[in-house]
């Protein structure tokens, strides 16, 4: 077990889906009330991270188990099926990582009561359960709802609580537009992943619906994504609802790239699940720079 091993399986690339809402969300309650409290930014952060670590390697163990990665595998390494790390050893990183998101649960919940608890909890739980237990979300067509949930509308609605003890409807749309791109990320993933999934009983909404239903969902969400931005006109926030727009053109170059490759057994899915992430990072990069403005 090497830190090289770590790095892959902790997969650094999807930890802005996490990273961004906590942050985004100290940005809009700064907003709100000109300043945040610091030690509790880095507690939250630091539980939000440590949960995507934990997910993340509880994904390599358990697709391995499941024989859902394979070496017909068209995206990156996993370390569990490569051989370069045991079942054992990938399961023991995920309970450390759990554990240590869990110590800065506490320190939350000393802080901000019991409330805490009913966002950590089902957050410690499904760190596993997306893709272990009785009902894995991510074997049940329920990958990108999770997503949605999760690191969008709980991750940013909870931060800006954590930090003011209220809830904010503009929280509430920021997490929607930031679980919505979040899940683009997932979608054109399982796509690239179809046919391995399929022989592995992996039921992703590809695998249960097709590919050309995935695809009118991934068009959809990038559509009602910079959509709803419209919204930050109702709550006195204009640019918001204007300058993020911009990032739109990379979203349509991702629908257009996705569409191109089912057709081409050649298509570079990777590519544009790569471009699918630096959506996400130029969007919040916009977002808070307008906020300020």
């Amino acid at each position: 077990m090497t830190l090289k091993n770590l790095i892959i399986a902790a997969r650094p690339k999807t930890l802005p889906a996490a990273i961004i809402p906590v942050v985004l969300g100290c940005f809009l309650t700064f907003h709100f009330q000109g300043s945040i409290d610091y030690s509790l930014a880095v507690y939250t952060f630091l539980a939000a991270l440590f949960i995507q670590i934990a997910t993340n390697f509880f994904n390599d163990a358990i697709d391995a188990d499941n024989g859902a990665d394979t070496e017909k595998r068209l995206g990156p390494k996993r370390v569990t099926s490569s051989g370069l790390m045991t079942r054992s050893q990938v399961f023991l990183m995920a309970y450390m990582a759990l554990f240590i998101a869990m110590v800065f649960g506490v320190l939350l919940t000393l802080d901000r009561g019991w409330i805490v608890l009913v966002i950590g909890i089902p957050s410690l739980y499904l760190s596993y359960g997306y893709t272990g237990g009785p009902f894995p979300l991510a074997y049940r067509g329920m990958g990108e709802i999770f997503v949605l949930l999760f690191f969008g509308w709980i991750a940013t609605i909870g931060t800006v609580f954590i930090q003011t003890g209220e809830f904010y409807m503009e929280a509430a749309l920021l997490g929607t537009q930031l679980g919505l791109l979040s899940a683009v990320i997932i979608l054109v993933n399982n796509i690239r992943d179809r046919e391995e999934d399929a022989e592995s009983k992996k039921k992703t909404i590809v695998v249960k619906f097709g590919v050309k239903f995935a695809l009118l969902i991934l068009y959809t969400m990038t559509v009602v994504c910079y959509s709803i931005g419209a919204l930050w006109f109702f709550y006195d926030f204009p640019l918001l609802a204007i300058v993020p727009l911009v990032v739109i053109f990379i979203g349509i170059y991702i629908c257009i790239g996705v569409s191109k490759s089912v057709k081409d057994t050649d298509g570079d899915y990777n590519k544009y699940l790569g471009i699918a992430a630096l959506q996400l990072v130029v969007f919040a990069i916009l977002w808070s720079v307008t906020l300020f403005i």
